[in-house]
């Protein structure tokens, strides 16, 4: 099943952004979908790119090689790959990453390891994302807000 975040309703529809879960099953396949890559693709190929599983070996083995046709088909451009980190941040819960406290300090906020230990993997991967440098992270204080950690 789809799970889009509130903080994302604004392109949800048109799906003219990459959602957090597409980018979740990216990190995890380790694949880079551009921007402009996305944007070539139609509604079809965005849709499957949400709905197609990516959680077992197998299904994230099928996800890389999909999509890595799917780029090649539609934009002509061979795929570049990512190194899959075998102990990804947003899988642990014992320790809150730097920029994640970084962020939630500059907005005012804290975040306790016990809310960080609650919240689903993909919650966790979208406060990494949301507070890396570089990142346009307006979203991030709503995203603490939807998570209910404030």
């Amino acid at each position: 099943m789809s799970e889009f975040f509130e903080f994302e309703q604004d392109f949800v529809a048109s799906l003219r952004c990459i959602p957090m879960q597409v980018r979740f099953k990216l990190d995890t396949c380790g694949v880079k979908l551009k921007l402009h890559q996305w944007n070539v693709l139609n509604q079809d190929d965005r849709l499957q790119l949400v709905d197609r599983p990516c959680d077992s070996l197998a299904e994230v083995a099928a996800y890389r090689v999909f999509l890595q046709a799917l780029i090649l088909e539609r934009s002509g451009e061979v795929a570049s790959l990512l190194a899959i980190d075998a102990d990804p941040d947003w899988l642990n819960v014992a320790q809150i990453p730097a920029s994640v406290l970084e962020k939630a300090t500059s907005v005012g906020e804290t975040i306790g390891i016990k809310q960080w230990a609650e919240l689903k993997p993909l919650q966790r991967f979208a406060l990494i994302k949301l507070s890396r440098s570089g990142h346009e992270n307006s979203n991030f204080r709503p995203a603490l807000e939807e998570f209910g950690l404030i």
